[in-house]
Parts: structure tokens; sequence; C-alpha cells
């Protein structure tokens, strides 16, 4: 997950008792021999957006990412994202090329069967305590005013109550964060990204 300086703009003031809801999840693809240093995606995020801010920088011994969380103050969003890896992920990696692969060209093809690795990029929306969003019934997370998304995991269990027309909810959703981080991240590991949720490669 990812950090940096801090930038004004709307939200930029923390709310006690804040929430998170969790809006949606894409995965990098790739091999793990191009896994980024953490300076390289410290660098390529500050680049991409200046305004975003890093924060629980974590790597290995190495000075290889594992892990970052970027706040964006202008459109009230964070993204989480982690690094994976292992037989898992390479068997995972490989069903989905399976399920894609009339989808696919041959170099895409090729790149998700050679992928032993993936970064995982979790999208957040950021709302008062018990406000629904843009999005319909997401899953929520509490959010200490000193510690915005300390925790690198979601509660699954949790939903919000209000439902949202779905019309004027596309129309508030602002995606800017989450694609500015994809960009940049996937212009880094050289990656393929793939959305579970719509079963295609982005």
């Amino acid at each position: 997950m990812a950090k940096a300086p801090t930038g004004g703009g709307k939200g930029n003031s923390k709310r006690e008792g804040d929430e998170l809801l969790w809006l949606e999840t894409y995965f990098i693809l790739f091999p793990g021999k191009r896994r980024p240093t953490l300076t390289q995606v410290e660098r390529a995020l500050t680049e991409a957006n200046p305004r975003l801010r890093l924060k629980n920088l974590a790597a290995d011994e190495d000075g290889l990412f594992a892990s970052v969380l970027i706040e964006s103050a202008e459109d009230n969003a964070a993204v989480e994202v982690s690094y994976e890896m292992g037989d898992a992920i390479a068997e995972q990696n490989m069903q989905w090329a399976k399920e894609l692969q009339s989808k696919l060209t041959p170099k895409q093809l090729q790149l998700i069967v050679s992928a032993d690795a993936r970064l995982d990029v979790a999208h957040f929306e950021r709302v008062p305590k018990g406000g629904a969003g843009s999005q319909p019934k997401p899953v929520t997370r509490d959010v200490e005013p000193d510690d915005f998304g300390a925790e690198s995991s979601w509660d699954d269990d949790e939903f919000g109550e209000d439902e949202v027309d779905m019309e004027a909810a596309m129309e508030v959703f602002d995606p800017t964060c989450l694609l500015t981080v994809v960009d940049a991240l996937q212009g880094l590991t050289k990656g393929l990204t793939f959305d579970p949720a719509a079963g295609e490669i982005v």
C-alpha cells in the first residue's frame, strides 16, 4: 500500500468517526520478478498525482514493495494496495486465463499465464459515519480520526442500509483516485489489470 504528501481540496479535514465504504477491488497481474521497490511505487504515485497522500508504507527486508494506503482528499477516496504472490496466486491467474481466453489477445493471455504475482487494489469511499455514500449498500469500515485506514482488511459482513439511485450515484461517484493509482502501478509493473466483478481486463 502507498503514501505521500498532503494536498488541499474538499474533504481535506478529517471528521471524527468517518467510515471507509468498500467499492471495488482490481487486481494487477504480473511476473514476480517485476516486483517494484517501495521507492519506485512512491515515485510513480507521486508523479501521477502529487496531491495523493501515501500512508502506512511497508516493504520487505530487501526494500521491495509490500503495501500502502493512498488517500485522496479531493474526492473523499482511499485506495489500499498490497503485494501478493505464490502458488495460490499463480493458480488463480491460470483460472482467470482460462475463463477470459476468448476475450484476450495472445500477448495478454501469455502475460496472465506467466504471472505469479499481483497487486490487490481495493477502492474505498470516505463518508461520515452512518452515511450512505454514493454507491448502494457498500461494505463499511470505522475510521479513527488520527488513523485513517490503518488496518489492511475490511469486514465483508457489514453493509450500509440505505438504497441509492444508481443513475444519481454514478453522477456523484468519482473514480479518479482508483484510475490514477491503477494506471501508475500498471505502468510500473507492465502488468495487466483485471476487474473480477466485471470479469474482464480493464
